[in-house]
């Protein structure tokens, strides 16, 4: 009896393992595919808060977003 909860227990850690590592590969190749925010869409809300951005600004947003990806 102690050796089936054991195996069961030991199942479970195992699945839980390789679900998040699995999540994680994949939400990576998704976010890699599918980026959450680009250039255009920077440009789009400087231009809408009322001011026209330089490259040198969209490239600065675009540094920091990729810093906390």
């Amino acid at each position: 009896m102690l050796h089936d909860i054991l195996l069961i227990v030991i199942g479970l850690v195992v699945g839980l393992i390789i679900g998040f590592f699995g999540a994680r590969f994949a939400m990576k190749k998704f976010m890699q595919k599918n980026p959450p925010i680009n250039e255009k869409m920077i440009e789009a809300m400087m231009s809408s808060m009322g001011r026209k951005p330089s490259q040198k600004q969209i490239n600065q947003v675009m540094k920091q977003m990729n810093k906390f990806m």
